[in-house]
């Protein structure tokens, strides 16, 4: 894949979302539900239907699962929603880690970050932050949160080993992962793939779970979990990913630095 062609993808990626972004908007200043009608694969239904947020944070949910259910949040944590669109899993979040911790949301889409500061201001939430930003180059020190979640936005990435090396700078020691994402079955070809080229969608980029392991272990992740829950679309599953960074990395004892110090 050329430079241009990533930089493509990236945009495309970028104005699909702004463009959810607006829909949404507009259709909470006319009182209605804009969220994606998609059954029970995609958005809001992944939730307990008495979820105390703003309603249109749960319409904006464009995730594949409930990430917030999965990484074990505890009171005092840091946590890091990677991709977090209209702020839901950032509110939920901020709810479980409580007033000692802190939740902090990344998207490169202004428009989802505007989204998502207002449904923040509208829950009344003060122990959360919205960052512009890319989920392969995040604008944070090393060795600065506990937790990284996502809700199907690292599937999306041209560059996926990137974003695992990113999150593993930016996890303290023991931290750990919590993800929903998609992933491609086994049977999906390279010509399948080719068909879906051009699509901004959690198609042709989708790894697989031996692609997907292949790469946490590569960024140094320790204890492993791919669980795949439910069907996504044609050869595609969604997932729950778990793992955590070691406190030392194998074969580094001056143990985990922040590249960018």
């Amino acid at each position: 894949m050329t430079g241009g062609e990533s930089a493509d993808e990236v945009e495309q990626v970028r104005q699909r979302y702004a463009a959810a972004a607006r829909r949404l908007s507009a259709g909470q200043e006319a009182g209605l539900a804009a969220g994606p009608e998609d059954g029970d694969r995609f958005g809001g239904a992944h939730y307990e239907p008495d979820v105390e947020v703003p309603d249109g944070a749960v319409a904006a949910s464009l995730g594949c699962g409930n990430p917030v259910e999965v990484a074990d949040l505890r009171p005092g944590d840091t946590v890091l929603d990677l991709g977090s669109g209209g702020g839901l899993d950032v509110l939920l979040s901020a709810r479980r880690v409580g007033p000692a911790g802190k939740a902090i949301g990344l998207d490169m889409t202004e428009e989802m970050l505007t989204l998502a500061q207002d449904h923040a201001a509208r829950a009344g939430a003060t122990n959360v932050e919205f960052l512009a930003g890319r989920i392969e180059d995040i604008p944070l020190p090393g060795n600065s949160v506990d937790v990284v979640i996502s809700n199907c936005v690292i599937a999306l990435s041209v560059d996926k080993a990137a974003v695992f090396t990113e999150i593993a700078r930016v996890l303290r020691p023991g931290g750990r992962i919590g993800i929903t994402d998609i992933l491609a079955a086994d049977t999906l070809t390279d010509a399948d793939r080719a068909r879906r080229a051009g699509h901004v969608e959690c198609l042709a980029g989708a790894l697989t779970q031996v692609e997907y392991r292949s790469l946490l272990d590569a960024a140094g992740f320790a204890g492993v979990e791919i669980r795949p829950t439910h069907p996504a679309g044609d050869q595609l599953l969604s997932a729950i990913i778990r793992a955590v960074k070691p406190a030392v990395p194998q074969g580094n004892p001056d143990g985990w630095a922040d590249e960018r110090e």
